[in-house]
């Protein structure tokens, strides 16, 4: 009598064929991002899928960098990748999945009203701690901007895009390209000429992110421009002199011909910020430098004293 085989068992599927693209999230430069399902585990992640030009260049250059970094940097407010899935042509990188952006959260909160005061503070909060945790692994995100910050339906908050985040040496600043951070969120170092930057170029970011998300959505300082750019911040913040910054004027693009503006009270530019708000703002946005409040001292801040919860 003939013995019967077992059935073999189904091979357990592996690189791209472990995920199940549900639906398209959105399309940048060097790539398309998808919704999928991991067939193993049944949860949702974010697939991020890079065309290569084997020909020219490539992986670009961007890839490579967010790959080292979130390789190293591992926070529960900084997005987790989870795999890097090479294949003819393309590689993936496979993220966990957060529901949308911090853009898309403001803009869905703003429809049904003024934004709550506390979820700002606890957005803030975790925003600082995501970029405390860079800044103490010695990287600079230098792309901060609602739209690469991912939130979910829990109130969860995560730094993700690092495409252009960098390693920054002690206690000799390099020289890096000024052509990071998008443009309302640029550092005014930068926008001035400055090659020689550190941590306090994302903690203006934080700065005007922090306002845009207490006014519900609406940008401090929207230039069309990077001189635009300037005069909306000096429009805001007033024209920067010698006393508030120290050699401003010996930055490369400084002219002697810029307008020379007031600073409006951010009480009046960010009304619904209490006073321990308006603080940090003023804080954060310092235009020296040497001045802007660091990201572990703004966790201490008097105006999270009454954030419940903070480490959780």
């Amino acid at each position: 009598m003939a013995l019967v085989q077992p059935a073999a068992a189904p091979a357990t599927p592996t690189g791209l064929e472990r995920y199940r693209q549900l639906e398209k999230l959105g399309e940048g430069t060097y790539g398309i991002v998808f919704k999928a399902k991991d067939l193993i585990t049944n949860r949702i992640v974010a697939l991020k899928k890079i065309r290569l030009d084997m020909d020219e260049e490539g992986v670009p250059r961007t890839t490579i960098r967010e790959v080292a970094v979130l390789r190293e940097l591992r926070h529960p407010n900084v997005v987790r990748l989870i795999d890097v899935i090479h294949s003819p042509n393309k590689l993936t990188l496979v993220f966990e999945y957060l529901d949308q952006d911090l853009k898309k959260r403001m803009e869905s909160l703003a429809t049904r009203g003024p934004v709550d005061p506390m979820l700002v503070k606890y957005y803030t909060y975790q925003l600082l701690k995501g970029i405390a945790f860079c800044h103490g692994h010695r990287i600079i995100h230098r792309d901060l901007k609602p739209q690469n910050l991912l939130v979910n339906s829990a109130g969860q908050l995560k730094l993700a895009d690092f495409g252009l985040a960098r390693a920054f040496g002690i206690p000799i600043p390099p020289k890096y390209t000024h052509d990071v951070v998008t443009l309302w969120y640029r550092a005014p170092e930068v926008l001035l000429g400055s090659k020689a930057y550190s941590t306090p170029l994302d903690m203006w970011s934080v700065g005007l992110i922090f306002g845009e998300m207490a006014r519900g959505g609406y940008p401090l300082c929207p230039g069309d421009s990077e001189i635009d750019q300037l005069f909306k911040i000096f429009h805001v913040f007033g024209t920067p002199t010698e006393e508030v910054w120290p050699h401003v004027t010996k930055l490369p693009d400084w002219k002697t011909t810029l307008p020379n503006f007031r600073p409006k009270p951010l009480e009046e530019i960010v009304p619904q910020l209490d006073a321990q708000g308006i603080d940090l703002l003023r804080q954060l946005c310092q235009y020296d430098p040497a001045r802007r409040i660091s990201a572990k001292s703004a966790l201490n801040h008097p105006y999270f004293a009454d954030l419940p919860n903070k480490d959780q």
